[in-house]
């Protein structure tokens, strides 16, 4: 992760939902939330877990054995993951702005060493489950690559953790590229009940950003650069939150309910998101309402093109 990021830590007893970057770590990953190991813990936070972590070259990590499956997602550069006795080689990317990446679910109760003979960084969805299911690598060129929304609202999709893609438990994981200028996960929709149409799942959001190709990027002389974007949640019915969070790389914003959306990125910025989603109920499905007041968005995309910016790739 860039040594860049300005020094405006976040104290998270101030907004248990927003975790800056190196305020959530431990046990070796800088990022650690939701997990059975995890050291900082959001009120009532039950159904999904993220890893990440940077690893030198020929450093590894270890993942033990518990009640949780798991996706293994590289960020950057490539990593050799060890299931029992089979070695698994997750061919990666520059970064998350080069295109999809291989991935690799592993089942419960399965512990896994990660490894990069070159350095780089990992992520590593997890959701606590019951069911147990085959491990399963994807490869890259396998990867469900979407086109979503159209204008200002394009974005790219990589569905390798959803229903269509992956046979799983619980969770529900993909990851999403926003070209600079745009606004993505709009309009603002909720997944906080369990009704017709609708499915309860709470929802991390992890972050990555990148200066815009072409733009200018302040020199390091300067402090290095401040590339940012920003994460609206608030309130779906009585129980309360308000979040408008300016978001780095590595930051984490938490979505336990509630409207969530835009994501925005500042012109000159790209934005990278990992989303993992999981909730209590019986069908594992992405079902969603959007803010009534904001909904119509949907239609105008019909009269518009779709960023010509997309795909990001390798």
């Amino acid at each position: 992760m860039s040594a860049d990021v300005p020094a405006r830590r976040h104290d998270p007893t101030e907004d248990p939902w927003v975790h800056r970057f190196g305020t959530a770590g431990s046990a070796g990953w800088s990022v650690n939330l939701g997990t059975p190991d995890s050291a900082v813990r959001a009120p009532g936070w039950t159904h999904t877990g993220l890893r990440v972590a940077d690893l030198a070259a020929g450093e590894s990590i270890e993942l033990e054995a518990q009640q949780e499956e798991r996706i293994m997602i590289p960020l950057a550069g490539s990593f050799d993951a060890v299931v029992e006795e089979d070695t698994y080689a997750l061919s990666g990317r520059r970064s998350v702005f080069h295109g999809p990446s291989d991935v690799l679910y592993t089942g419960i109760r399965t512990a896994v060493t990660l490894s990069s003979a070159d350095g780089g960084r990992v992520a590593v969805a997890s959701a606590p489950a019951e069911a147990s299911y085959p491990v399963r690598h994807l490869r890259k060129e396998d990867v469900p690559v979407e086109l979503r929304g159209a204008g200002v609202a394009s974005r790219q999709v990589h569905n390798f953790g959803t229903p269509a893609a992956l046979e799983a438990d619980r969770f529900i994981v993909c990851e999403v590229l926003t070209p600079a200028g745009n606004w993505s996960s709009y309009p603002p929709h909720k997944h906080d009940e369990e009704k017709d149409g609708e499915t309860s799942l709470e929802e991390i959001y992890y972050f990555e950003m990148q200066a815009e190709a072409g733009s200018p990027v302040p020199s390091p002389q300067d402090g290095g650069p401040d590339v940012m974007g920003y994460q609206r949640v608030y309130a779906s019915d009585n129980r309360p939150i308000d979040v408008t969070a300016e978001v780095r790389s590595g930051d984490v914003v938490l979505v336990p309910y509630g409207w969530h959306g835009p994501a925005m990125t500042p012109p000159g910025y790209d934005m990278y998101y990992l989303n993992v989603m999981a909730g209590p109920g019986p069908v594992r499905q992405w079902l969603i309402s959007d803010d009534p007041h904001h909904g119509w968005i949907r239609k105008t995309w019909d009269s518009q093109e779709i960023d010509p910016r997309l795909p990001f790739t390798g």
